[in-house]
């Protein structure tokens, strides 16, 4: 034993260094995407270097109730403003994925060791296992996209949470009730915990130990018994784990889970605290999710019905098993929304055929459980690891990084083909290099291309040619290297089968505009989206912000505030836009600030004054007042001011978790207090300036 160690450890080390090559050339990229809507957050109320800003930073997070903060916290390894260098975040998500493979590689040599293998050929197959994960080119858009550290994070807290419960029911086995109660608790209690505070997926952990402990372990003795046995076994030739009258055979006559009849009892009211319990939580929410979703709807942010969402959900598995099995270097990356959901069994064919695939999966693993543990626990471990992203919850489609933990023990099946030494031995290592090879050389190539943000834009837009967001990004490219004729070129087409799509117009405004000037036709194309597109997030604000000060400077030909006035006036009247305060107070606020640009300034403050009675956030009042100030208006963003203090009780009141604490430390700093004092004395010298001023003038 003590040389199979060091050799598992030299394997493990060699898959490290192998990764740590593939992904080199991936840390020269950038920021993407929702880095943009994340990280920022960073600064968002200035540089975080004491410990007031560290509390306000850390509880504003808000994409699900419970904010996310250890993902939050993570960040600021790598800044504490904003903007900042992507380099350092891009290091230290790599080095998760690398903490991660070897912590996974451990579980593998754990696990296979506790099942019953031959110690080498556990061992051995533990490293392929997890270098087959770890060296996977799926897994680049998890590992190079920065924000995606929010999918990295649960995968360690994961891996963590099941070595400490192992280790406590090892302990168990061995009489040690409390320290193998305490090691449980730790394990699921706490990696559960840890794990839902990087991302609510971490939430699936006590359902993870349930699959192990019932498809691998519940048969099988634990700890040290398993172990010996197996070294009484021959070094070569196949070796097939013990089954259950012969496991009980080799061990003392503990209770009914093979424990000690003490430990027994505490180990099963652990489990029925920390890993039922919790399961059938997660159970409950989705059920519930599912119900509410099909009889009340899901809102108008989605293109589909939650009906439709799962019945797609089948067919979007069946590819991601189709990426893991299949690999290949270059996949849609970031680009989802050229997916079209299933409106029935039959449409598309395709849909029924992977509902059937599925359950023709999960009903193998359940007839082989007994026989092939081992299989039946990768297949179920893979389809419980997308019950939160992949069911009721009506998040997008498809995404690559939701992968990333369910399919930790996918390979370890033929992992431990690979390493089983019975027949073809030499032919069984060849075909695990060229296997660990392979991905390697793939994932390296996937790296290369996320290390250059023009040639990845330009290449996701020939992989994803229905994809309006892919299109759109690769104009950007483009017009960024000084070509808006192929920007023009490219965008032209598919706006005119989806006249909808708003980032493709409005992107198409801004490449004639360089290549010369915008056309009645594009006004009217650009009109026609704004209509009829549905929620397109911040788009619409920063594009009509960037445009105003582009009629400012008169910089494109075709585009002045009249034409603006216009736009925005087209898309007030979209339904799907007016009949959210959200966009529609985002609108409000880019009237005015229209009207500021125009010099009207009574308009301005009229739209600024609607679109905070909306819903009268402070932020939003600050914001205005501001603009006011920075216009030479200092009076008006007093008035404003006052009259945000008139309705700031009709204000929506925070969502329920981390919003409503963020409040609260808010409230408690009295931070909106002080920011709401500084800008009205700040205001009130630039008023005085100004009048002093002026009586000067009227002296002279």
């Amino acid at each position: 034993m003590t040389r199979r160690l060091p050799l598992f450890l030299l394997a493990c080390a060699a898959l490290l260094l192998a990764a740590a090559w593939c992904y080199r050339p991936g840390l020269s990229g950038g920021f993407l995407f929702d880095d943009y809507a994340n990280l920022p957050a960073l600064g968002a109320k200035g540089p975080i270097d004491n410990a007031p800003a560290f509390w306000r930073y850390i509880t504003s997070g808000r994409n699900d109730p419970v904010g996310r903060p250890l993902s939050m916290l993570s960040f600021l390894i790598d800044a504490h403003d904003w903007p900042a260098d992507p380099a350092p975040f891009l290091r230290t998500n790599l080095l998760l994925h690398l903490l991660n493979g070897t912590l996974l590689a451990l579980l593998l040599r754990r696990l296979g060791r506790t099942a019953g293998y031959v110690p080498a050929r556990a061992d051995l197959a533990a490293a392929i296992g997890a270098g087959l994960w770890l060296l996977h080119p799926l897994f680049v858009s998890t590992t190079l996209y920065i924000v995606q550290r929010e999918a990295i994070l649960p995968a360690t807290t994961v891996l963590l949470g099941l070595h400490a419960w192992l280790h406590g029911r090892e302990r168990l086995h061995t009489g040690r009730a409390l320290t193998g109660a305490a090691w449980v608790v730790a394990g699921l209690g706490g990696g559960t915990l840890l794990g839902v505070l990087c991302k609510p997926t971490g939430a699936l952990l006590p359902l993870y130990a349930l699959l192990v402990e019932y498809l691998l372990l519940r048969h099988l003795p634990v700890g040290a018994a398993p172990a010996a046995a197996a070294d009484t076994q021959p070094r070569s030739g196949k070796h097939t784990p013990p089954r259950p009258a012969e496991a009980a055979a080799r061990v003392p006559p503990y209770g009914s889970a093979g424990f000690p009849a003490h430990s027994a009892r505490t180990y099963r009211w652990t489990m029925a605290v920390l890993a039922w319990l919790p399961t059938a939580a997660i159970l409950g929410y989705l059920l519930r999710a599912g119900w509410l979703g099909i009889t009340h709807g899901i809102g108008a942010l989605r293109p589909w019905t939650l009906g439709q969402r799962l019945l797609t959900e089948p067919r979007v598995l069946i590819d991601y098993l189709g990426l893991l099995w299949l690999p290949r270097p270059y996949t849609s990356g970031l680009f989802n929304d050229q997916i079209q959901a299933s409106t029935g069994l039959l449409a598309p064919p395709s849909t029924l055929a992977a509902i059937l695939a599925i359950a023709a999966l999960l009903g193998l693993a359940w007839w082989l459980r007994r026989r092939q543990p081992v299989l039946a626990l990768a297949v179920a471990f893979y389809f419980a690891g997308h019950l939160v992203e992949s069911t009721t919850i009506a998040l997008e489609l498809y995404f690559e990084h939701r992968n990333y933990v369910p399919a930790m023990l996918i390979f370890w099946p033929l992992a431990l083909w690979l390493g089983d030494d019975a027949t073809m031995k030499a032919a069984r290592r060849a075909l695990a290099l060229v296997l660990l090879a392979g991905l390697a050389l793939m994932t390296h190539a996937g790296a290369s291309l996320w290390g250059n943000q023009t040639d990845q834009a330009l290449l996701w837009a020939r992989l994803n040619p229905a994809s309006p967001r892919a299109q759109a990004f690769a104009a950007q490219a483009e017009m960024q290297r000084g070509r808006p004729d192929l920007a023009i070129t490219r965008l032209t087409p598919p706006l005119r089968t989806r006249p909808a799509e708003v980032q493709l117009a409005l992107n198409l405004l801004a490449a004639r505009c360089a290549a010369g000037g915008v056309s009645e036709a594009d006004l009217l194309g650009a009109e026609q989206a704004l209509r009829t597109t549905r929620n397109p997030g911040s788009l619409l604000m920063s594009w009509f912000e960037r445009t105003i000060d582009m009629a400012k400077a008169r910089a494109c030909p075709g585009i002045d505030f009249a034409v603006i006035q216009r736009l925005l006036d087209a898309a007030l009247a979209n339904p799907d836009l007016g009949g959210q305060f959200g966009p529609h107070q985002d609108l409000l606020h880019i009237e005015g600030e229209l009207a500021l640009a125009m010099h009207d300034a009574s308009r301005a403050l009229a739209n600024f004054n609607r679109a905070l009675a909306l819903n009268p956030r402070v932020e939003v009042a600050l914001q205005q007042a501001a603009l006011f100030g920075s216009a030479g208006l200092p009076r008006l963003g007093l008035a404003h001011l006052d009259y945000y203090a008139r309705i700031a009780g009709h204000a929506v009141p925070p969502g329920p978790g981390m919003p409503t604490l963020h409040a609260r430390v808010l409230e408690r700093q009295r931070y909106w207090e002080h920011e709401l004092t500084r800008m009205r004395t700040n205001l009130q010298q630039d008023a005085d300036r100004q009048a002093a001023a002026s009586d000067s003038t009227h002296r002279n």
